[in-house]
């Protein structure tokens, strides 16, 4: 990471404060609305018209057949992607117009307000695990130092990796480091946590205590979009899921909708061949 020009100020709680517990207390407004995203790479269409509304405390989790185009819209939701039209805007932020040429301070404000858990977990390895929790909330947002290691340190604990603190990222193992990736996106007390994929690189046995972590944020209150091939979890932590493909949301509904009773054809289909096996 890298300072911005703006200086953004600390957020969040103080470092007498629960570095685990959400920026605010679920109210059930509306946090974030992206309106009719479109997003191409070359000829390759990649997002038709998405629209999304987030609310507060809320876990939204994005399913559907690999190249949906479910990642893409994690990335646009945190400026990593800039999309070719449509809307995006947090609550009491800039709404954002894609149609029209968005400065970098734009981008700039998505990744203020979010934060996001990647599927490779893309930690910096030449820096310990507690170096990489604090950079972001030194260098981006000005905590103090002191604040930010006593904040880090009591993260590690609560996520069991305390005693990691000082290990390098190829010492741990894949879930440690995905545990170490979700730590570091905590640290920066974002309103939204975005997570694409966050087992998908990792053994079968070590995806549990991964999925355990997240579930425990959803139950605290955190605001989470959870891009996941995991529908079990879906089933269990989601209060709105979207089915995608190619491109469009499909199907959205509660998780007992959309897993009991899909109306669309190609919903059906894809929970035939995805969860049937399973059950």
């Amino acid at each position: 990471m890298s300072p911005t020009d703006d200086g953004v100020p600390p957020q969040g709680p103080d470092a007498a404060g629960d570095p685990l517990a959400p920026q605010a207390a679920p109210d059930d407004s509306v946090l974030l609305t992206a309106r009719g995203i479109r997003k191409s790479f070359g000829d390759n269409e990649v997002l038709r018209s998405i629209d999304l509304e987030v609310r507060r405390g809320e876990v939204v989790v994005l399913i559907g057949p690999s190249g949906s185009g479910k990642t893409t819209v994690l990335r646009s939701l945190n400026g990593l992607e800039t999309p070719d039209g449509g809307t995006i805007a947090f609550t009491g932020g800039p709404e954002l117009d894609f149609s029209a040429a968005v400065p970098k301070s734009g981008r700039f404000a998505l990744r203020d307000r979010s934060a996001m858990v990647f599927q490779q977990h893309n930690l910096f390895p030449h820096m310990t695990v507690l170096q990489n929790v604090v950079e972001g909330p030194i260098r981006v947002q000005r905590v103090p130092k002191a604040q930010a290691l006593a904040e880090a340190s009591a993260l590690l604990e609560r996520v069991g990796l305390a005693e990691k603190r000082d290990a390098y990222p190829f010492e741990l193992s894949g879930g440690q480091q995905q545990r170490v990736g979700i730590v570091r996106a905590l640290a920066l007390k974002p309103d939204l946590l975005l997570f694409d994929e966050p087992t998908s690189a990792l053994d079968p046995e070590l995806v549990g205590e991964v999925l355990s972590v997240i579930k425990e944020l959803a139950d605290e209150g955190w605001t989470m979009v959870v891009v996941t091939h995991e529908l079990g979890f879906a089933r269990q932590a989601a209060d709105e899921v979207l089915f995608m493909d190619g491109g469009v949301v499909v199907e959205r509904g509660a998780p007992g909708d959309i897993f009991t009773k899909p109306t669309e054809e190609r919903t059906r289909r894809f929970l035939d061949r995805i969860l049937r096996p399973l059950d």
